[in-house]
C-alpha cells in the first residue's frame, strides 16, 4: 500500500437532463475522519452513500464535499397571489376612512412580502432521479481523484520521512564515534567523578560511594539509547516502505525518538556529543512535523 497525505483537492463536473453540477472536495488534517457535506436543498438523499464510500477508501482527515446544481434553460415564472393582494386592498380600504394617509401605489403593494410569488418549473422525477445518479457517480470520479492526489502527496512526505530516518542514523553513527564515548574517556570522566565523591568521603559510607560509582558509570554511557534510535529507525522505515494508514504510528514513534534523544542530551558529558544530540533533536522534530501530514 502506498502512503497517503491527509490534504487534498478535487474536482469533478458533470450533467443530465436539464441539470448541470460540480463537486467540489477539498480535505485537510485531522485526527480521524469525517466527511462534511453541502448539499442543495432535495439532494439530501445522496449523502449516506457519499459517506458510506469515503469512508471506504480515507481512514484520516476532514473532507469537505461541496455540490453545486443548477438546472439549464430553467425559466422561473412570477404571479401575483389573488388573494394576498386582495386582503391588503381590503385592509387598506378600511383604513382609508379611519386615518388621512395617502392611497398605496402599485409599486408598494407589489413589494409587500408575499403579494409576488416565484413560481420553479416543475421538475420530472425520472430527470431528477438520472440527474441525483449522475451526481452520484461524478462523486466517485472526485473521491478517486482526491485519494490520488493524497497518495502522490504521500509519496513525496515517504521520499522526505525517508531523508530524516537517513540523518538520524547518521547523527547516531557520529554519535557512537565520538571520542566521549571511547571506553577510556568514559573511564577517565568516571575516575575524576569517583576522585570528587572520595574527597567528600567523610559524608559517605562505602556501601554509599559503590553505589554513587554505579549510577556516575550509567550515566556516562548512551549505549542503550543509541541501540533504541536505531531499533526506531528500522521500524520507521518498515513502516514507510509498507504504507497505508501509518500516520498515527509514526506520530508514536517520533515521540519515542524524541525521548531517546533528550536522554542522550541530558547524558552527554562533553561538547561534540552534546552538538550532536541538538542536532538530532531538530531532525527528529522535523520527522514528527512533516508525520503529522500522513493518514
Amino acid at each position: 500500500m502506498a502512503l497517503s497525505s491527509m490534504t487534498g483537492f478535487a474536482r469533478s463536473h458533470g450533467a443530465s437532463g436539464p441539470y448541470v453540477f460540480e463537486w467540489e472536495l477539498k480535505s485537510v488534517n485531522a485526527k480521524g475522519f469525517d466527511l462534511r457535506m453541502r448539499l442543495p436543498p432535495g439532494w439530501d438523499e445522496l449523502e449516506a452513500s457519499a459517506k458510506k464510500r469515503a469512508g471506504e477508501l480515507l481512514s484520516r482527515g476532514t473532507v469537505y464535499a461541496n455540490l453545486s446544481v443548477k438546472r439549464a434553460n430553467a425559466v422561473s415564472t412570477v404571479r401575483i397571489n389573488e388573494d394576498v393582494l386582495s386582503s391588503i386592498v381590503k385592509v387598506a380600504g378600511e383604513l382609508a376612512g379611519r386615518i388621512d394617509a395617502v392611497a398605496p401605489s402599485i409599486d408598494g403593494l407589489l413589494a409587500i412580502k408575499g403579494v409576488i410569488e416565484v413560481v420553479e418549473p416543475e421538475s420530472d422525477e425520472a430527470e431528477d432521479k438520472a440527474a441525483k445518479a449522475a451526481a452520484a457517480a461524478a462523486f466517485e470520479q472526485a473521491l478517486g481523484d482526491l485519494v490520488r492526489m493524497r497518495q502522490r502527496e504521500g509519496a513525496t512526505l515517504g521520499q522526505i520521512l525517508s531523508q530524516r530516518m537517513d540523518e538520524i542514523e547518521r547523527l547516531a553513527n557520529k554519535a557512537e564515534a565520538a571520542p566521549g564515548r571511547k571506553p577510556e574517556a568514559i573511564r577517565a570522566r568516571l575516575a575524576e567523578q569517583v576522585a570528587a565523591l572520595l574527597e567528600a568521603s567523610d559524608r559517605f559510607d562505602s556501601d554509599r560511594l559503590n553505589q554513587e560509582a554505579l549510577l556516575i558509570a550509567a550515566k556516562a554511557d548512551i549505549r542503550e539509547e543509541l541501540d533504541r534510535i536505531a531499533s526506531h529507525v528500522s521500524q520507521a522505515r518498515e513502516m514507510i516502505g509498507k504504507g497505508g494508514p501509518v500516520g498515527r504510528r509514526l506520530d508514536f514513534l517520533a515521540q519515542e525518538f524524541n525521548r531517546e534523544v533528550n536522554t542522550c542530551c541530558s547524558k552527554a558529558n562533553d561538547l561534540e556529543l552534546t552538538n550532536t544530540g541538538l542536532e538530532m533533536k531538530n531532525v527528529v522534530e522535523q520527522f514528527r512535523e512533516q508525520v503529522q501530514n500522513l493518514e
